[in-house]
């Protein structure tokens, strides 16, 4: 590829995952204008992250890699269309157009994790990609906290995020027109070994713990005694932080282990999360946000290299967004069983009993490699 199709294909998968760093405000401006409940929270963003998931990885195995600017030009209006109506739905039509939204999301991001696959350092592509990610999310996040929410609500919110999906047509138009095989005569990746199943596995229950207590942000701020501006806040100084943490990702990249990059996350992320469960002043509540972003966009391109030393055909790398996907919807779908218009704390013990889950089944992937493949 040159360097401008490298460029179009990470910029359309920044433009899939545009609403995932915003879904705390976004959801929780629904809640507050009683368009949604608190429980509807965590069951909106399942359904958008699950179909986003679900889409990623059918592509991924079912198709080839080819005539990938047509389909993006198609996804990307398609879902400049959804978000635009979701401006003034209410109830099931917001379940009904965020689902619609995913399948679109679900194919711009097939076609970068595609490209990322590809490369020979993976978790570089992958910090550029997260970072560019981020840095597109803080920007969109400080014009809602400063602008766009306190003037018009979640429905100008939803506009302002199909602004941003009809921006993506520009990258959609330069990216790759197609990608090489995976392999030699290789015409579908198909699917992973069991190692690599395991590896998606833990890589699913992992993220689904951090899902279950994101969404619920806004929700977790009032029961601190803490208002929508506080969390509004905390979000986009989270998004500060990420870029931060993806640009160290990619810099460190090659040069420190994947286990001791989860291991540090997980510490971090249960440290934020038990003081969540306290009374904590507004400006403890952002740093601890901002510590647990940090933490979890240095974590993110070290999730391929795991699934890479799991399974070094790189089947399972492929598929490794799809199953960050829909982690990401398990955790907000278990947490709205757990969770109450009066009671959100629920999702703190819900998050740390999935994330310690998923660190015990890729530390088994981690200590038994070696074992699985001899030198």
């Amino acid at each position: 590829m040159t360097a401008l199709e490298a460029a179009g294909a990470i910029g359309v998968g920044v433009n899939s995952l545009m609403v995932v760093g915003v879904f705390p405000v976004v959801l929780g401006a629904l809640a507050d204008e009683h368009r949604l409940t608190n429980p509807d929270i965590g069951l909106v963003a399942t359904v958008e992250v699950l179909t986003m998931g679900v889409c990623t990885a059918l592509v991924g195995m079912l198709l080839k890699p080819r005539r990938l600017k047509p389909i993006g030009i198609l996804a990307t209006l398609l879902l400049a269309a959804a978000n635009l109506a979701t401006a003034q739905a209410a109830g099931m039509g917001v379940y009904v157009l965020r689902g619609l939204a995913g399948v679109c999301e679900g194919v711009l991001l097939w076609i970068t994790v595609a490209m990322i696959a590809r490369t020979l350092t993976p978790e570089r592509w992958a910090g550029v990609f997260f970072t560019a990610q981020t840095f597109a999310q803080l920007l969109l996040a400080v014009a809602y906290a400063l602008w766009i929410m306190p003037a018009y609500g979640a429905t100008g919110a939803f506009v302002a995020l199909a602004i941003c999906a009809a921006v993506g047509v520009a990258p959609a138009m330069v990216g790759p027109g197609r990608l090489a095989d995976l392999n030699p005569g290789e015409a579908i990746a198909g699917p992973p070994p069991l190692r690599g199943w395991i590896a998606l596995a833990g890589t699913f229950i992992y993220v689904g713990g951090s899902g279950a207590v994101g969404v619920y942000l806004e929700p977790l701020a009032h029961q601190a005694g803490l208002d929508a501006n506080v969390a509004r806040t905390a979000l986009w100084v989270s998004l500060v932080a990420q870029v931060a943490g993806g640009a160290a990702a990619t810099a460190l990249a090659g040069r420190v282990r994947w286990f001791v990059v989860f291991l540090a996350a997980s510490v971090t992320y249960l440290a934020v999360w038990w003081l969540f469960g306290l009374k904590i002043p507004a400006w403890l509540f952002v740093s601890a946000n901002a510590a647990a972003g940090l933490m979890g966009l240095f974590l993110g391109p070290f999730i391929v290299p795991m699934t890479i030393e799991a399974d070094p055909s790189r089947r399972a790398a492929v598929q490794s967004g799809a199953a960050q996907l829909i982690g990401g919807a398990m955790g907000p779908l278990l947490a709205s069983m757990v969770v109450s218009d009066r009671d959100v704390h629920g999702v703190l013990w819900l998050g740390a009993a999935l994330m310690l889950a998923g660190l015990a089944s890729v530390g088994w992937l981690h200590f038994t490699h070696r074992r699985a493949n001899p030198a």
